[in-house]
This record gives C-alpha cells, sequence and structure tokens, in this order.
C-alpha cells in the first residue's frame, strides 16, 4: 500500500489518500471524524482484485480543509476535483455514513461517473426528531465542545472486537482537526435529504448496508435506499453497531465482493 498526496486546485489545496492493487478503480470515502485507514479491512481484502484508493475527507488524515460551513454539494465538487485528478473517468465507489452521503450524492449528480455505488451506515431522510439532534450536535462542535465519548458508545457494544475497533477509532477521532470535524459533520447533519429524490434516479448497482443494531444509519434507512434506487439491495449485518466495516469485516468484505461482481448495464460507465 502506498500513501499519496494530490495537488488539486483552489480551493480544495492537497488530498491524501492510500492506493493498493490493480484493476477496476474502487474509490472509498470514510466518515466524519474519521481517516482513510478506517479501511484497512477492506483495502486488504478487495485489493487483490481492484485498484482500491481509500482517500482522507477534507480536513481529515492528510487531507486540506475547505471553507468552514461548506455543505454536502461542496464535498461532491470536491470528489469530482479527485477523480478528476486521479484522471479516473468512473469508479465504483463506496462511502462510510457521511462518505455514503457523498457518495449517493455524487451517484445522483455524476452517474457517467460512478460504475456501482455502496453505500454503508448511510443515513437517508431523518424525522425531525433526528434532524433536530444531530444539528444540534453539529452546533455543539462548531463552538468547540468536542465529547469523544458520547459518539463511541453510540457506536460500539463490549465484544474483544468492538473493543479493539474501538481504540483505533477513540484515536481518530482524538486526532482530527477540530475545524475539519466541525464543517463535515455540519453537512452531515443537514445533508441527509439533499439528494434523497434524486436515488430514483440512480441506474447503477446500489449496495446499502448498515449494522442491525445501529440507531442513527438505521436498518430502515438502509432499506429505503435500497428501494429508491433502480438496482438497489439493502444488507443488514446484525448484531452490529455503526462501524460494521470495523466490526464485521468479513461479512462487510463479502457483500462488497458480491457488489463490485454485479454486472454493470449496457451504456453505464465501465
Amino acid at each position: 500500500m502506498t500513501s499519496t498526496i494530490l495537488q488539486l486546485s483552489d480551493p480544495f489545496g492537497q488530498v491524501a489518500c492510500r492506493e493498493s492493487g490493480q484493476g477496476e478503480p474502487l474509490v472509498l470515502i470514510h466518515g466524519v471524524g474519521m481517516q482513510s485507514a478506517a479501511w484497512a479491512p477492506q483495502i486488504e481484502a478487495l485489493s487483490g482484485s481492484r485498484h482500491v484508493i481509500a482517500l482522507d475527507l477534507p480536513g481529515h488524515g492528510g487531507s486540506d480543509r475547505i471553507a468552514a460551513r461548506s455543505e454536502l454539494p461542496v464535498f461532491l465538487d470536491w470528489l469530482l476535483a479527485v477523480l478528476d485528478a486521479l484522471q479516473l473517468p468512473a469508479v465504483s465507489l463506496a462511502g462510510h455514513s457521511m462518505g455514503a452521503l457523498i457518495a449517493g450524492g455524487f451517484a445522483v449528480r455524476h452517474p457517467e461517473r460512478v460504475a456501482r455505488v455502496a453505500l454503508l451506515n448511510g443515513v437517508f431522510r431523518r424525522d425531525d426528531v433526528a434532524r433536530n439532534s444531530v444539528i444540534a450536535r453539529a452546533e455543539m462542535i462548531r463552538a468547540g465542545a468536542f465529547d469523544l465519548d458520547t459518539p463511541l458508545k453510540r457506536w460500539f457494544g463490549d465484544t474483544p472486537i468492538e473493543r479493539a475497533a474501538r481504540d483505533d477509532v477513540a484515536a481518530w477521532l482524538a486526532a482530527v482537526d477540530n475545524d475539519g470535524y466541525a464543517t463535515a459533520y455540519d453537512a452531515f447533519a443537514r445533508g441527509d435529504a439533499l439528494y434523497a429524490d434524486g436515488y430514483a434516479r440512480i441506474t447503477c448497482p446500489l449496495l446499502a448496508l448498515t449494522g442491525g443494531d445501529d440507531p442513527n444509519s438505521t436498518p430502515a434507512m438502509s432499506r429505503a435506499m435500497a428501494r429508491a434506487a433502480q438496482r438497489g439491495t439493502a444488507e443488514i449485518i446484525e448484531n452490529h453497531r455503526h462501524m460494521v466495516n470495523l466490526t464485521a469485516p468479513d461479512a462487510v468484505n463479502a457483500a462488497l465482493q458480491t457488489w463490485l461482481e454485479t454486472p454493470i448495464a449496457q451504456g453505464e460507465p465501465t
């Protein structure tokens, strides 16, 4: 695996990514507060047959920030600039949490650049109570009230594999740039319905996967995303929560492998 720095034009600056393998490109986008290292089990498992590229979101890991209070469309513009810099006309695109919001919106806005899309622990049309709660958390983060324990308690149980994953996630959260975190979280809080109506226009294979015990990126949301798309499939990993790609890597990798082997329709990007 190699670490790469891409230099984009203004306003996006530098983007850090991890690359491994050869073949058809698979681009991975992590969630708020994480970094590309959070995809380690998927990079290891899938790079035997794909060119896997895991990106650091703006203001995360080694990537430069974008403007404060940038909304979800700016993150889509950022991803388009990254794919252009990598000279990738079309990719299989997988995102986790905030990364899933970006991937889903990108598939709506730029269908010609997406051969397949996978949405792990994604959010979709929150109800008013959930939306108000997450917006309130976004405002607290913006004000500098960074609470490490609350997301960890929400994301993890107490099994050995969850405790190990929790330690890694805690370290990534503790290291994140607060301004970058606040900007991404605000876009995450306000973007769950922005491209939802457009999912009906997604014609490529779509996988919506979450943990059966994820209280925020719920199984109902994944099933709704899959129903909305023309070729959608939902998969629920029971007895797991929000960081399912780390706590149930074998099950997630198997689901992603099946998704990657799903034929694309004639006329879709390759």
